[in-house]
């Protein structure tokens, strides 16, 4: 009996935190006033965490860089990622990322509440050795990717890089040199009237492939040749939409590693968004016990 091919490797750099979710009916409006939440949870955030445990589900070897410090909420976030079967590789840093995000039907508002610090140079050679042995680099917005980033511009061999442009207006000057370098690229509509022409400008400037999301409209996708795609939401029990665009991005990634065309691989990618949807975490392995 033949083996199956290994499934290739993929590396991702750029944030993991620790998040306090509070539900509320409406948005607080900006007066003071007193207000209850409707229900409130502790979980692991970061867009990278997120992408790395969807990966790590869905059978892809991953390796995540993210900067953790040496403090109980790094602890928590370590030991998640791990039981969910990340190879977790943390960057030093002199405190572990947590955000507040308060959440409503009217939206969604997310505070910083501590910010990690910049990773050393040695992590940052250690995370640029680790993606040039893999074969998808997943390089986030973040002062890691970044490094990264320029890193692998010197090197005469590079992976293929995918990134995550999040909520991208089309002239965000910290997004340029990731769009740039990146052969995928995954955005959200929220800063844009017109998200084809969104894509259709990101394509101009390299990748072969950008794809948007637009929440319970599904998604769209043009390619370099002017190709367009669309795939419809799947319906799902909506919990939390935290992680939703991290999860559709695994989804994606893993379906074309695979050897899946653009449109299968759009249509894994919104079943996998659907995972994290229908839970309070990233993705239900990430679920604490007690």
């Amino acid at each position: 009996m033949s083996t199956p091919d290994p499934v290739p490797h993929v590396v991702v750099c750029g944030p993991a935190s620790w998040n306090h979710l509070i539900s509320l009916d409406r948005l607080p409006e900006p007066v003071p006033h007193m207000q209850f939440a409707e229900s409130a949870w502790h979980t692991v955030g970061g867009t990278s965490a997120g992408k790395a445990a969807h990966l790590a589900a869905l059978g892809v070897p991953t390796v995540l860089h993210a900067p953790l410090g040496a403090d109980e909420d790094g602890g928590r976030i370590a030991a998640l990622l791990i039981g969910a079967g990340v190879d977790l590789r943390a960057v030093g840093s002199e405190r572990t990322e947590r955000h507040v995000n308060l959440m409503a039907r009217d939206g969604r508002v997310s505070l910083y509440v501590a910010a990690p610090s910049a990773p050393s140079a040695d992590d940052v050679s250690s995370a640029t050795a680790s993606a040039l042995a893999a074969d998808i680099a997943v390089l986030d917005l973040s002062e890691l990717g970044l490094a990264v980033l320029r890193d692998l511009e010197r090197s005469p061999r590079r992976p293929s890089i995918w990134t995550d442009l999040h909520d991208y207006d089309g002239t965000a000057a910290f997004h340029e040199p990731f769009l740039r370098a990146a052969e995928v690229v995954l955005m959200n509509a929220d800063a844009t009237d017109d998200a084809w022409a969104l894509l259709a400008s990101c394509v101009a400037r390299g990748p072969r492939l950008a794809v948007s999301t637009l929440g319970a409209q599904g998604a769209i996708a043009l390619e370099a040749d002017g190709t367009r795609h669309e795939v419809s939401a799947v319906p799902a029990e909506v919990v939390d939409t935290n992680g939703a665009g991290d999860a559709f991005m695994a989804g994606l990634l893993a379906a074309t590693l695979r050897g899946q065309s653009i449109p299968s691989a759009l249509s894994a990618a919104a079943a996998q968004a659907r995972v994290a949807i229908e839970g309070e975490h990233l993705h239900p392995a990430l679920r604490a016990e007690g």
